[in-house]
């Protein structure tokens, strides 16, 4: 009887010299990637386009806080409280430039909102393929209009047509603190030279100046929205608008966020524009469709030319607060984008 034949059956029978090198092990391989060249140069252009970038917003911040650490010294808390700008006499504060700056670009939020996301609903889902490309680089233009230009169109355009509709605003919704125009004593005014050159205005200027802004950000949220979950909404029998809701609006809610922020950093730093509109002054004017408001950005650059090296100082300082209110909300806003859906996809 062979070897072979004495081993029962299902014993697998394996050589010796078989099984040792088997079970020897070998050594991971390492593989070397060469760089190319052209990669080499992306990656270094790549690299100190961004770090020049991040250099330069803190090369900003840097100035501005060197040159405007004198006044905000002196003033101290003030400086946040007071509504009178005289640094020559030591009394200085932007209360009120910082009020009408809030108060301009809510309105310019309000204005821009519905018509951003209503044009980045009409191009991403409504419209066809040929309209899309002709207006998707029209919504884009209008970002390249100079803010003179707005400007211009506000006050030899718009402020005539708008002056009948806060007229009627403020007579039929006076009962709305903010809506009422009213003299010092209390009364109403009527007369069209209370509505000029009001935070109104101006916020419907600036508005129409950063609906571009907030469009791209909507239109390439919305576009991202997967396709089969649209066709799985639809074959589902989901009409348009129920396929948008359950689908388009939920993945491009961060874009939705992400864009409006944006645009109302814009809207808080908005100069020449508002510059031209308003009429300055220095308290704070809680009727929106009064005469009368004031932005940190109209003020350094009404006070700039003829300002003292301590005025200087404070416009700098004015700034600066100016400057990291706008880097909040940028950051805020593109942290936003980079959690959702849709900004991950992008």
């Amino acid at each position: 009887m062979s070897n072979r034949d004495s081993v029962p059956k299902g014993t697998v029978v394996v050589a010796s010299k078989t099984f040792d090198k088997i079970t020897q092990v070998d050594s991971p391989r390492k593989f070397e990637a060469r760089a190319e060249l052209a990669d080499a140069i992306f990656r270094a252009v790549s690299r100190s386009a961004g770090g020049i970038t991040v250099g330069i917003m803190l090369a900003v911040g840097v100035f501005l806080s060197f040159n405007g650490w004198q006044a905000m010294q002196q003033a101290g808390g003030d400086f946040l409280t007071e509504q009178r700008w005289d640094p020559e006499n030591g009394t200085f504060g932007i209360a009120a430039v910082l009020a009408g700056t809030v108060t301009i670009a809510a309105i310019a939020l309000c204005v821009s909102f519905p018509l951003a996301f209503g044009t980045a609903l009409l191009i991403s889902e409504v419209l066809p393929a040929r309209l899309k490309s002709i207006l998707i680089p029209l919504v884009d233009l209008m970002a390249a209009v100079p803010s003179v230009i707005f400007g211009l169109w506000g006050v030899f355009f718009l402020q005539a047509n708008v002056i009948p509709v806060s007229r009627f605003l403020s007579e039929y919704f006076s009962w709305i603190p903010f809506l009422a125009v009213t003299d010092d004593t209390g009364a109403h005014l009527s007369e069209p030279s209370a509505f000029t050159s009001s935070a109104f205005i101006a916020g419907i200027v600036v508005g129409l100046m950063v609906v571009p802004t907030q469009t791209s950000v909507m239109r390439e949220a919305f576009s991202q929205a997967p396709v089969g979950e649209r066709e799985g909404a639809l074959a589902l029998g989901s009409t348009r608008w129920g396929m948008i809701r359950a689908v388009v609006l939920p993945f491009g809610k961060g874009g939705i966020i992400g864009g409006t922020m944006l645009g109302l950093g814009r809207a808080l730093g908005e100069t020449i524009a508002v510059y031209m509109i308003i009429s300055p002054i220095f308290t704070i004017n809680f009727e929106i469709l009064k005469t009368g408001t004031n932005s940190v950005s109209s003020l350094i650059a009404l006070r700039y030319g003829e300002s003292s090296q301590f005025g200087l100082s404070a416009l700098m300082a004015a700034g600066l607060v100016l400057f990291l209110i706008t880097m909040a909300i940028n950051f805020t806003a593109s942290s936003i984008v980079a959690r959702s859906r849709s900004g991950a996809e992008s």
